[in-house]
């Protein structure tokens, strides 16, 4: 098995701010972390470092004495309104952070202004060393692995990537098919979970399991191993497990250590590449 770098993402305790996040990824074996430094959603729970300095030193302390590594930063949203100037700063800070990727959400139904808004954002990722990675989610207008792979292809950028999360690929019409005919080239990383399968029949639930509520490898129905069986084996992994109501009992230390356990058995028992 290729020895993978494990990323913390921060929905597994999204209240927790940055400097102890990063120390509750060191103590619990990852070495790195997604930082959610924008909300997903209108009054949603993130982490303004560009608002607060203090709390961007102590940010940037903890990456030092930590040695953990910031893999991605969220989330950037592709709207019909799209304004490069409104995530320069975000950009900037994703640099300074020693950041690497930038997750983003497309939510503009005309796919080529989207295609045009991510070829821009690319552009100016580039420029800070990161990648734009977008994410397919059912219920926005990137909603299948096919509809990623065809913005990021027309919009021909070298640092444009195509972020497949367990969840939403299971949730979506994306196909294995569909992912193994994604270019390694255009994939940075890959987020894990498990989750019910069939999974919720309406937009609101399934947003709420994707934020709040999903399961621990292996106790779900998604095809985890046919799905990472389908990307390259070196890709990190990047552990998404939400579940409020466990990390509210056993408390967030507790509960990233399940997520961190789960994921590694779930690596060790995958089969071995030919």
């Amino acid at each position: 098995m290729t020895q993978r770098l494990l990323s913390l993402a921060q929905l597994v305790a999204l209240p927790v701010e940055p400097p102890r996040f990063l120390q509750i990824a060191a103590e619990v074996g990852c070495q790195g972390v997604g930082l959610r430094l924008l909300p997903s959603a209108p009054g949603g729970v993130h982490h303004a470092l560009a608002e607060r300095p203090e709390l961007l030193r102590e940010t940037l302390a903890a990456v030092r004495d930590t040695g953990v590594r910031v893999l991605d930063l969220e989330v950037v949203r592709l709207g019909a309104d799209f304004s490069l100037e409104a995530w320069r700063r975000f950009l900037e800070i994703g640099e300074q952070l020693g950041g690497r990727h930038v997750l983003v959400a497309g939510d503009d139904p005309d796919e080529a202004r989207l295609t045009d808004a991510f070829a821009r954002l690319c552009e100016a990722a580039a420029a800070h060393g990161l990648t734009a990675d977008l994410e397919c989610m059912p219920w926005t207008a990137v909603a299948d692995v096919r509809t990623a792979a065809r913005v990021v292809a027309a919009a021909d950028q070298p640092n444009g990537g195509v972020l497949v999360d367990a969840l939403h690929f299971a949730r979506s019409a994306s196909t294995l098919a569909d992912v193994a005919a994604l270019p390694h080239a255009r994939l940075n990383y890959v987020q894990v979970c498990d989750g019910r399968v069939p999974g919720p029949d309406t937009v609101e639930a399934m947003i709420f399991d994707a934020r709040c509520e999903r399961l621990l490898p292996g106790e779900g129905g998604i095809d985890l191993a046919g799905l990472l069986g389908a990307l390259p084996d070196d890709l990190p992994i990047s552990i998404e497990i939400p579940s409020e109501s466990r990390a509210r009992e056993l408390g967030h230390v507790a509960w990233a250590c399940q997520a961190v356990e789960a994921t590694r058995r779930l690596l060790a028992g995958l089969p071995p590449r030919a």
